[in-house]
């Protein structure tokens, strides 16, 4: 499970919530491990278990207005129980006013309080958008991950059986770069993979013979993108390795290959002299996006044959 810190949250996002940190200063190392944000209503009033640890929690309107209708000795009291359990980080939503008794508390436990002019809902939706993404589980592997008319196509085969070049060729055909080299998958729903390119990649390419590309101020910006949706996985196969002679070309089985546990359609691609692979890729393309819609070109060929066979026998 991916990770992020408090500190890094408010870095990435201080702009776009408007975060102020008032309290909490030595807090900015706690890990949010969960993509959860939750607004602890219940929790005020003594049910603990609706705070979870290890999480962001939004005081709104509800909540403050909920604080200030209590007794100072009570008020104190609710604050305590919801620092009690091991929280990341308290944030104020609605420019609310922040009682002295939460900033103590908050400085006491080594707890970010933050504040913001926005509503609870939206600065709930935004975060937990964020960190659904920022936690997600994740793995690197070895590929070229591209955006091929308009889906996220992973290019994975041995080494020096011509990924990156078949990235440059499609690259000049239009194409987008993503990620050469390594690609960082994450699980950013139960059935959705995401590609991204590391930090320290992005924009490159490295092509045998050439050295290292700038593949942005070469081609422009709009030839690279920082992340993609995994839509298909295309496996380079050395054509004596596939054994076409003995293949069944009407009998072609679908493949998948699982990332992530999440099951994604897989194509494999024979390298031989002579094939234009990058033709191959973008048709490879297209026919997915046929098969998504239900047309399979293999099926209506095969059932055409079989009623041709059945005029023929029946004319015998």
């Amino acid at each position: 499970m991916a990770q992020i810190n408090v500190a890094e949250l408010f870095k990435q996002t201080r702009r776009k919530l408007k975060l102020n940190w008032i309290a909490g200063l030595n807090g900015g190392a706690n890990l949010l491990t969960s993509g959860t944000v939750t607004k602890p209503t219940l929790a005020l009033i003594g049910h603990l278990n609706f705070v979870h640890p290890n999480r962001v929690q939004v005081l709104g309107c509800a909540e403050m207005d909920y604080l200030r209708s209590l007794k100072p000795a009570h008020s104190d009291a609710a604050i305590e129980n919801l620092f009690s359990t091991d929280l990341a980080a308290v944030i104020v939503a609605n420019n609310e006013a922040v009682p002295e008794s939460l900033i103590e508390a908050a400085n006491n436990n080594n707890t970010p309080l933050f504040t913001t002019p926005l509503n609870s809902p939206e600065l709930m939706d935004f975060l937990s958008h964020f960190l659904a993404q920022a936690v997600a589980e994740s793995i690197s592997m070895h590929g070229v991950f591209m955006e091929v008319q308009g889906f996220g196509a992973f290019i994975k085969g041995d080494p020096a059986i011509g990924k990156s070049e078949l990235a440059l060729e499609l690259i000049s055909r239009g194409h987008r770069l993503i990620a050469d080299d390594v690609v960082d998958f994450f699980r950013i729903s139960p059935e959705r993979i995401e590609g991204r390119c590391p930090e320290l990649l992005q924009d490159f390419l490295e092509v045998r013979g050439l050295g290292v590309l700038n593949i942005r101020a070469m081609f422009g910006d709009n030839s690279v993108k920082p992340s993609k949706p995994l839509d298909l996985i295309i496996q380079l196969e050395m054509a004596d390795k596939l054994a076409l002679e003995s293949l069944d070309r009407l009998n072609i089985k679908a493949l998948h290959e699982k990332v992530l546990g999440v099951s994604i359609s897989k194509v494999q691609i024979p390298i031989a002299a002579g094939r234009n692979i990058a033709v191959l890729v973008e048709v490879a393309i297209r026919n997915h996006m046929l098969l998504l819609r239900g047309i399979n070109a293999t099926k209506q060929f095969t059932q055409r044959q079989q009623r041709e066979m059945k005029k023929f026998n029946l004319s015998d």
